[in-house]
């Protein structure tokens, strides 16, 4: 039996992240979450992906994505309701790999 791919889920708001935890963990990945950039970090370890609100009370999921990436190569994927231009492109050249907005189509995070 092959191993559950792990994914970090981190938001600040609870709600978020039950909704990612029940949608996620029914098509069998592993979750942990975290809800702040401190948290994140420490966390993002040994996972395969890490799905990451950008806007959050004390560090932003920028700062936490640029030092994520001092650590390891983990995917990251923005999740975040900062649908302006300049917020993507900034998160995509800070070390990001994805970028989805909220609110989020289950189908289309899923891909």
């Amino acid at each position: 039996m092959a191993e559950k791919q792990k994914i970090l889920v981190v938001d600040d708001e609870p709600e978020i992240r039950e909704v990612l935890q029940m949608m996620l963990s029914s098509e069998g990945y592993e979750i942990t979450e975290a809800c702040n950039a401190q948290e994140a970090v420490e966390k993002a370890s040994g996972k395969d992906l890490v799905i990451l609100d950008i806007m959050m009370p004390g560090e932003s999921g920028i700062a936490a994505c640029t030092k994520i990436r001092e650590k390891n190569n983990v995917p990251i994927l923005f999740l975040t309701c900062c649908d302006e231009e300049e917020a993507i492109v900034r998160g995509l050249e800070d070390g990001g790999d994805d970028y989805l907005t909220k609110p989020f189509r289950s189908r289309v995070l899923l891909s």
